[in-house]
């Protein structure tokens, strides 16, 4: 999988992407024509239960998930499906975490298993929740970046906590239609930082930099699935 193709999910999987300052890369002009607008509602929904279980869990190792608390998205938005023991959080994202610009914030076809770690669980997750309520209630992109921001600016939802990251291990995730539409990629959340302290973008490093406001979001590539096998780095 090219850089190019990891810059591009790397920007999708964001979830306080609200004043991103660049837009994603890579999408033509007919996927920004096709995802116009939100679609209907049942093209984002898992008709199985189970299987949009089996797919957050599949976010992380078993190890971890197993124990986790699991949302699923209904007709309401997102409902705990299993309650966890271990602080973690994990669902499957749609579109609607993608920043404003990019051409496929209304994609029915995105699912992107996550597993926040408890930090994120605390101060990530409720901008999963946040989004999503404005997104059935009809909001556009637009309002809905906005409507994050000014929600965290006037700190209705709560502040990054420190140690916050997620994993993003799936080999059934759907990302982005671009390439082969997938990653697995450990993703770090911080306060805004100088990023040549990860080493971020630089040559041969394999650290991605996503800047935004608030905070800055650090994504690495592993070699391997949530299952063990071997997953491609490039």
């Amino acid at each position: 999988m090219s850089r190019k193709m990891f810059k591009t999910i790397a920007w999708r999987n964001f979830a306080l992407i609200a004043a991103l300052s660049i837009g994603c890369q890579g999408q033509s002009q007919d996927a920004k024509a096709t995802y116009a607008s939100m679609a209907a509602l049942d093209q984002y929904l898992m008709t199985d239960r189970d299987a949009e279980i089996a797919l957050a869990r599949s976010a992380a190792p078993e190890s971890i998930s197993r124990d986790a608390k699991i949302l699923v998205l209904g007709r309401h938005g997102y409902e705990a499906a299993v309650e966890g023991k271990n602080g973690f959080v994990c669902a499957v994202e749609r579109a609607w975490m993608s920043p404003s610009k990019s051409a496929e914030f209304w994609n029915p076809k995105i699912r992107g298993p996550v597993c926040y770690n408890p930090p994120a669980a605390r101060s990530v997750v409720p901008i999963l929740y946040e989004r999503t309520e404005m997104a059935f209630a009809g909001q556009s992109k637009a309002q809905i970046v906005d409507g994050t921001r000014m929600a965290l600016d006037k700190k209705e939802l709560p502040s990054l906590e420190p140690g916050a990251m997620s994993y993003m291990l799936s080999r059934a995730a759907y990302l982005t239609d671009a390439d082969d539409h997938n990653m697995a990629h450990l993703m770090f959340y911080t306060p805004q930082m100088n990023t040549a302290s990860w080493g971020a973008g630089l040559p041969g490093s394999p650290v991605m930099f996503g800047a935004a406001d608030p905070v800055n979001l650090f994504l690495v590539p592993v070699g391997k699935w949530s299952d063990g096998t071997a997953a491609p780095l490039e």
